[in-house]
């Protein structure tokens, strides 16, 4: 049983959706970018999302780019990446990692490299964001042979039969995008979101999670109440860091209040 599979089973018994919080690996240094995984990690995260720092990141909103270079500024790179995630796997043997990365990087280390290194690391599971059903046999190939779970995207324009090709490529969970656009921190979750987690939920018994947009506790509550067996909360948290860069006894705070609060909500 993997990683991802034990801890969705271990919390749909105590009737919990998982809180799975994104950061960028290296922001805002490394020193202080394993602290805020080590407190997300003792302030309720039931899984991880890390995210490796990229020039380009077309998918992500102005929060997520700062991330990128103020990462990137302190001389982050895929080799520092990974020593990071040996770190954090030192730290908790058994929460589940995944990987939430550009197809560049991965085709730059090489597809069987990265994918080899990655397992070694302690990775679970790995999505590329820029990287559409249609060109991912090579990604694939590498995920069975590393045993890592290979993660796709759904979005609200995901048309029924191109929702069940992804279905039946992707394994480990099934990341629902909750609006169009880019990531960030949203007042709202949309209505369209919750009908996306029902029509998913008809196609599939994979677990659902839900990112892009989650970034207040009632979001996770709602879109786990939908049906969704986890809320990632991605720009919401590196706002706090961002707000906090001068100040990293208060940024650790805040870092811990805010996952409890968002952990809280899972609960039902």
């Amino acid at each position: 049983m993997t990683r991802f599979n034990k801890k969705f089973k271990e919390l749909h018994a105590k009737k919990e959706g998982a809180f799975i919080p994104f950061v960028v690996l290296g922001d805002p240094n490394p020193e202080t970018s394993f602290k805020i995984v080590k407190t997300l990690i003792n302030s309720g995260a039931d899984a991880l999302e890390l995210g490796f720092a990229f020039s380009d990141p077309i998918a992500d909103g102005k929060t997520i780019q700062a991330a990128d270079q103020r990462a990137l500024a302190k001389g982050i790179n895929t080799d520092k990446c990974f020593a990071l995630i040996k770190k954090i796997r030192a730290y908790d043997k058994e929460i589940p990692i995944s990987l939430l990365i550009y197809y560049n990087l991965i085709m730059q280390r090489g597809i069987e490299k990265f994918y080899a290194d990655a397992k070694k690391a302690g990775v679970d599971a790995l999505l590329a964001a820029d990287c559409p059903i249609e060109e991912a046999k090579p990604l694939l190939r590498a995920a069975r042979k590393h045993k890592i779970e290979q993660v796709f995207i759904v979005s609200p324009i995901t048309t029924k039969k191109r929702m069940q090709r992804i279905l039946r490529s992707c394994s480990g969970y099934v990341y629902i995008v909750s609006l169009l656009g880019v990531t960030g921190a949203r007042a709202a979750l949309q209505k369209r979101t919750i009908q996306l987690i029902k029509r998913t939920r008809h196609s599939t018994k994979l677990p659902l999670c839900v990112g892009f947009g989650i970034s207040k506790p009632e979001h996770a509550r709602q879109v786990i109440a939908a049906g969704a067996q986890g809320a990632i909360v991605g720009s919401a948290m590196v706002d706090l860091i961002k707000r906090n860069l001068g100040n990293e006894k208060r940024m650790l705070k805040e870092i811990a209040g805010f996952a409890a609060a968002v952990k809280k909500a899972t609960r039902f």
